[in-house]
């Protein structure tokens, strides 16, 4: 293990943490203020990616893409909200999570239909391609960088805004009591739809900054909607200072388990097994993880206030 492979690895464990937190913390606060189960959330991470290759591809511009992207995925979220999801408010967890997976299943195949079943790509702006030293003989990308950058600068934005501004004092009410909230005369269905919009926006938004490293394809949303779902239920429903250290801790926990577990096996086992038990628990990790929060803080580890 090389302290230069053990640096890279922090980082990409960074990387994927403040991914998450994009995508969990709209997902928790919608759960949170609404007790509303939104599977389709992933698909916004999804749009993104696709509205940033489309756009670019009219405009040739990385920053016009961004700009067009995040306003076109805030544009079809309201549009979901409006249509579909609002319906569903007073209805069960079940009819819930049918309802928004059936979405799912609508948006994966309408997306191979407009753009088609093979992977595209989207290229990394040119000012922020390239790589940059960050000790003798290591180099990182630079667009890595500023995807942890704008991540972490998001989640500063959003702490002052849930903390020190009346949207985000009436948001943390909601997620506390929200029909208290609806009886003090605030109207909570306007407030989810905000809630909603902005939570959407930042998912398309983790979309669009993750499409230069992977391939853009459909489905690419179903499993880092799953590792969102693990965040929320660690940090806390309804929390977004929990959203995000659960997002960091499960971003580093999974990279370098991924990375390192085979090595650390090998000080207590023969190399043959630690080969083949390694990576079974490196996949296995941030559930067992989970189930740790579940059993000794069944409402996670930074659940809002009155929960």
């Amino acid at each position: 293990m090389s302290m230069s492979l053990l640096i890279v690895q922090i980082l990409n464990g960074l990387q994927l943490g403040v991914l998450l937190f994009l995508i969990a913390a709209g997902l928790t606060l919608v759960f949170g203020v609404m007790n509303f189960i939104n599977l389709a959330h992933g698909v916004q991470y999804m749009l993104g990616a696709y509205l940033a290759v489309m756009f670019y591809g009219m405009t040739g511009s990385s920053l016009l893409a961004l700009v067009f992207a995040l306003l076109a995925a805030l544009a079809f979220g309201l549009f979901l909200e409006f249509v579909v999801f609002r319906h569903l408010y007073e209805r069960d967890h079940l009819d819930q999570v049918i309802a928004t997976f059936g979405i799912i299943l609508f948006l994966n195949q309408a997306v191979k239909y407009i753009w088609g079943a093979a992977p595209l790509s989207l290229p990394i702006p040119e000012y922020f391609s390239g790589s940059i030293v960050l000790l003798p003989g290591l180099t990182y990308p630079i667009w890595r960088l500023v995807i942890i950058a704008s991540g972490l600068a998001i989640a500063l934005l959003l702490y002052v805004l849930v903390s020190r501004t009346r949207l985000g004092m009436l948001v943390r009410a909601g997620a506390n009591n929200a029909p208290m909230v609806s009886a003090l005369g605030v109207d909570i269905r306007r407030l989810f739809m905000i809630v909603f919009g902005f939570g959407t926006m930042l998912a398309g938004f983790a979309g669009i900054m993750i499409a230069p490293i992977l391939s853009v394809e459909p489905g690419m949303g179903d499993t880092i909607l799953i590792l969102a779902f693990v965040v929320i239920v660690i940090g806390g429903i309804g929390s977004i200072r929990g959203a995000f250290i659960a997002a960091l801790l499960i971003g580093l926990a999974d990279t370098l388990g991924r990375s390192f577990s085979v090595d650390i096996l090998r000080l207590v086992m023969a190399p043959s097994p630690a080969r083949t038990v390694g990576p079974a628990i490196a996949s296995m990790l941030i559930y067992l993880m989970m189930a740790l929060v579940l059993y000794f803080r069944p409402t996670g580890l930074f659940p809002p206030k009155g929960r």
